[in-house]
């Protein structure tokens, strides 16, 4: 079935442009093209080798980066579709979202900025930005992917009011207010729901939670009753799985019936409205926020400050801070490093490490310690 564009929707037709002036693609849109070129960047690839929870030799039937951008994707089609707005653009956004993400998950991001103190500090989301807008290096042209302002715009959800100054354009909505795009808008949401539900799958998988402590979380339990009731006898493995699904068919529904009640109660006429409006319009329902809420302090305290998860963060956080201290030092075991100036040497350096695997991380950390560690 296909649905006509709302008029509200990102219309890649009356895309604000790119930073490099390029011709119109002759077989896609101007979204499906930025699409393509993030799936055949470099820093997409490297995804699937960092962490979401558990760092990636913890074992192969975890998400991992690149997995939990294609389900974000996926979520992220499947409202737009039903809203009317742009899939390519939403695909886009909720693929490149996470391209700027260090090794090691949050821990890696925390030590990084911690490390960068004095120097700008570091954000990955302005990171994933910094990827496609200067890092990804593929074209004769330009640097990075010159992608639409529109996808762009999605990337940076997060900055900083000292980044934002320096970002011109892209970076207003930071300081004066208003909102992205709802594509934008949507793929921020599909992220939230794609993380707290399979978070919770890769915790059951993991050992690290249990049925009993899930049940005390009321989305949880209303859905895992219902299957049980539905399929007395079920194997545990698929009572999970639609458990989980369950879960995220329920966040999904009240996203798009509030959206849809929020679009119709601003009666925004086009995309210039939709940024003018003072809150977003892609939203959940007040009840759903609270069942939402309750699942992620749920998650804060038995998953992600489980001791064993704590434990991978804290020698993740020593690995980041260990390499950054080692490459300051001796600048030459970063290719490129020495030659730059020492006041450039951070961020460069910073760019290094976020871009490193978790497997490639520890490596080069093995390497610190000598031929003996190994």
């Amino acid at each position: 079935m296909k649905i006509e564009r709302a008029p509200y929707a990102a219309d890649p037709a009356r895309s604000r442009g790119r930073r490099f002036p390029e011709p119109l693609p002759a077989a896609r849109t101007e979204f499906q093209r930025d699409r393509d070129r993030i799936v055949h960047s470099t820093a997409f690839r490297r995804l699937v080798y960092k962490t979401q929870v558990f760092v990636n030799h913890e074992g192969d039937m975890y998400r991992t980066r690149l997995t939990h951008s294609l389900e974000v994707a996926q979520i992220g089609r499947s409202v737009a579709r039903a809203l009317g707005l742009d899939e390519d653009l939403t695909e886009a956004i909720a693929i490149a979202h996470d391209l700027g993400h260090t090794p090691f998950g949050h821990a890696g991001q925390d030590a990084l900025n911690a490390c960068m103190k004095g120097h700008g500090g570091f954000e990955h989301n302005l990171q994933s930005l910094r990827v496609v807008d200067l890092l990804e290096e593929h074209y004769a042209a330009f640097p990075g992917l010159n992608l639409t302002w529109e996808t762009r715009e999605g990337i940076l959800k997060h900055c900083s009011r000292e980044n934002a100054l320096s970002i011109g354009d892209l970076g207003r909505r930071f300081l004066e207010g208003g909102q992205p795009g709802l594509e934008a808008q949507l793929a921020n949401l599909a992220d939230e729901i794609a993380y707290n539900n399979h978070d919770v799958d890769d915790g059951l998988r993991a050992g690290l939670l249990t049925i009993e402590q899930l049940r005390e979380v009321a989305l949880f339990r209303a859905a895992y009753d219902a299957v049980i009731a539905a399929h007395p006898g079920v194997a545990e493995r698929r009572l999970v799985h639609e458990t989980v699904r369950s879960m995220i068919g329920s966040f999904v529904t009240d996203l798009i019936d509030e959206t849809q009640r929020l679009i119709a109660a601003a009666g925004v006429a086009d995309i210039d409205a939709v940024r003018a409006q003072p809150a977003a319009l892609v939203r959940f329902s007040a009840g759903m926020r609270e069942q939402a809420l309750e699942l992620k302090r749920f998650l804060r305290g038995a998953l992600y400050r489980h001791p064993r998860v704590q434990r991978m963060t804290d020698e993740a956080r020593q690995v980041v801070a260990d390499l950054f201290a080692a490459y300051q030092a001796e600048p030459q075991r970063v290719p490129g490093l020495a030659a730059l100036a020492p006041e450039q040497r951070p961020r460069a350096l910073a760019d290094y490490i976020a871009g490193m695997t978790d497997r490639f991380a520890l490596a080069e950390h093995a390497k610190l310690r000598g031929p003996a560690a190994g």
